[in-house]
């Protein structure tokens, strides 16, 4: 069974329109949609933007279908040169950009866990290794790998973009993989991170950059996801 979280309809209406054999069922107020895409058993859910809203429905996905590995997919801001509008960012990491206690000491970023501080929450190799052979399969595909970038903000403007790939060596920025990274992390399940970029550094406005490009990013990492359930 493969969990696939995205926190909008763009981002997963294209992924069940794949499923056969659907299941659908209201948890907590998000849509789990679970079900079949060649074959291969998997559960869809569209937790709504933000950490705590992907953090309750990673959790929940947990407990009740019990996934062999988690995908967090959709769309994702560059905070590199390197990762321009249609490119997708493979997490190889995932950080909370938001946690600062650096105050007290801390390292900005740290999550504070029962077993231990951390800071960058290490994805499963196996998953980016398949996520990475869904990427050359499907072609035409630029995709890079490294770490993104977890907040509750849209981060616009390229001064604010760059400080976050020279304080965390981020690819791209979003709004919930690092929850979902910490849900995982907590449960011992494999986890996987894709972003396509849908606004970029670039001197166009963000928000209208990703008005415009967010659909077109959000079809190419839905065609990534099927491709990956379907060589898993």
């Amino acid at each position: 069974m493969i969990g696939i979280i995205g926190a909008m309809e763009i981002e997963v209406s294209g992924i069940i329109a794949n499923m056969t054999d659907i299941k659908n069922e209201i948890i907590s107020g998000s849509a789990y949609t679970s079900g079949k895409i060649d074959g291969k058993e998997c559960v869809v859910v569209k937790c709504g933007i933000g950490k705590v809203n992907a953090a309750v429905a990673a959790q929940t996905l947990i407990l009740k279908y019990k996934p062999d590995m988690i995908i967090n997919t959709g769309v994702g801001g560059s905070t590199s040169l390197n990762t321009h509008i249609g490119y997708v960012v493979i997490a190889e990491n995932v950080i909370q950009h938001d946690m600062d206690t650096t105050a007290i000491g801390d390292k900005r970023g740290t999550v504070f866990l029962p077993e231990g501080n951390i800071d960058y929450i290490p994805c499963s190799k196996e998953v980016v290794q398949k996520l990475e052979k869904a990427c050359e399969n499907i072609g035409e595909t630029h995709y890079v790998k490294g770490t993104v970038a977890t907040g509750d903000q849209f981060i616009t403007g390229n001064a604010r973009r760059s400080a976050l790939n020279e304080d965390f060596n981020a690819m791209a920025c979003e709004m919930e993989g690092g929850s979902i990274g910490q849900v995982c992390y907590l449960n011992k399940v494999p986890f996987g991170i894709i972003r396509a970029i849908s606004d970029s550094m670039s001197e166009e406005d963000d928000a209208v950059e990703y008005s415009i490009f967010s659909k077109t990013a959000a079809k190419k990492s839905i065609e990534i996801i099927i491709e990956f359930v379907k060589n898993s």
